[in-house]
């Protein structure tokens, strides 16, 4: 790749890490990673920051580890975003031709599009990203471009990921405290589907899901395009804490037990296997049943997938999924989960690889690496931004147009 390739970096805040991923990208197909940085997240909570300070110094520690791997000054991120405050919702939006000839416009397509993205957001709330799906010309489907077209009503539906505004700004000024830039903001379950999916997969209908600390992020793709996005405030820290109440013992040693013998699946062969629990010397304090750990790991586990299917059903769009399920995120870690992921969705389930990514291996096939990967691509995607705001202005003057101030 030339050395003039430009630098991305994506930068994921999650509940149990900070990840920095820098990339070098000449195109959107020719992404190469070549820096890598990662620090235990403190001061985030289910996905969203709590404590600034602490925040920061991580963020920092990241940076600086992924900046040396990579021998690059890092000055801006693409940043990623995720909370319960996060929602997906399709919205159509209309616009009668007026023009004497009834000839579809670019003018009249983007009218259309802006009174899509016009919905009835929440008081407080900012959009993140606006996907357009496709045109309808007097009743007529599945128009891809509608320009040239006669008609006299022009619609389009546009699936709209929004958020609180103080919330992401939250994010964004914590990293702006640094005295870096924030390039631009992404949904982190948007950027994991960049990461893991190719053109067939998104043209046959896929689902992703991101199982991080704090939070599951999901989206629907069909027919090219995201149809539906959601997030859990469910994640690898809720089977922690299942596992402390569950086996009665600190939450430090139940993430221990987890990683250690965790399984999403109880099988029969460890039913009468136990795990003997010691003191800092040595000596024993309990003994613990495996087939326990595993019963409560893979009921929650279970229940989170359920949630999941539940609302891909109620969007109408399980039918689309004829590419199956694709898992990343910390939780995908887990042995047997994909299996499990399989008896619940009843399709075929994948564990994360970074397709059509090149450079360091060891990001490549680790799922929680995906987001950051992701977002490096969303980055790639997205055009110069040189003449355009920073973006913590760009959204407070947005938000201000949604309130009618000047």
């Amino acid at each position: 790749m030339p050395e003039s390739s430009p630098i991305i970096v994506g930068l994921e805040i999650g509940t149990s890490k900070v990840c920095a991923v820098v990339g070098e990208a000449s195109n959107p197909e020719d992404v190469n990673i070549i820096g890598l940085g990662q620090c235990p997240s403190h001061g985030v909570r289910k996905g969203e920051i709590t404590d600034p300070k602490q925040a920061e110094a991580d963020i920092r520690t990241a940076l600086a580890e992924a900046e040396g791997m990579a021998d690059v000054e890092i000055r801006s991120v693409h940043l990623g975003v995720t909370g319960s405050h996060i929602r997906g919702s399709t919205n159509r939006g209309v616009h009668p031709i007026a023009s004497a000839n009834r000839e579809i416009t670019e003018e009249d397509v983007q009218d259309v599009i802006k009174n899509a993205r016009t919905i009835s957001l929440p008081a407080h709330n900012y959009v993140i990203h606006a996907i357009r799906q496709h045109f309808l010309v007097d009743g007529q489907d599945g128009i891809v471009n509608p320009v040239g077209m006669f008609g006299s009503r022009l619609e389009v539906d546009m699936h709209v990921i929004h958020g609180n505004f103080n919330r992401l700004q939250t994010a964004i000024r914590t990293v702006k405290a640094l005295q870096i830039e924030v390039e631009d903001i992404a949904f982190n379950g948007l950027a994991a589907s960049l990461a893991l999916l190719g053109r067939d997969q998104k043209e046959c209908g896929a689902l992703v899901v991101d199982m991080g600390g704090g939070t599951t992020d999901y989206v629907v793709y069909a027919d090219g395009v995201i149809r539906h996005a959601g997030v859990l405030a469910v994640g690898g820290d809720h089977i922690s804490n299942d596992l402390a109440i569950g086996l009665k013992v600190p939450l430090g040693r139940a993430e221990q037990l987890k990683v250690q013998y965790g399984a999403a699946l109880m099988d029969e062969s460890v039913r009468d296997q136990t795990i003997d629990i010691t003191n800092d010397v040595g000596l024993r304090l309990k003994t613990l049943r495996l087939d326990n750990l595993r019963r409560i790991m893979s009921l929650r586990l279970e229940e989170t997938f359920e949630l999941v299917r539940r609302d891909v059903m109620e969007a109408g769009l399980y039918d689309f999924l004829r590419a199956g399920v694709y898992l990343c995120g910390g939780c995908a870690r887990i042995p047997q989960v994909a299996a499990l992921a399989e008896k619940v969705f009843q399709l075929p389930v994948f564990l994360a690889r970074s397709g059509k990514v090149g450079g360091a291996k060891s990001a490549l096939d680790q799922p929680e690496f995906a987001t950051g990967i992701g977002l490096v691509k969303f980055g790639a995607n997205k055009q110069p931004r040189s003449a355009r705001k920073p973006l913590i202005q760009e959204v407070t003057d947005k938000f201000r147009l949604i309130l009618g101030r000047r």
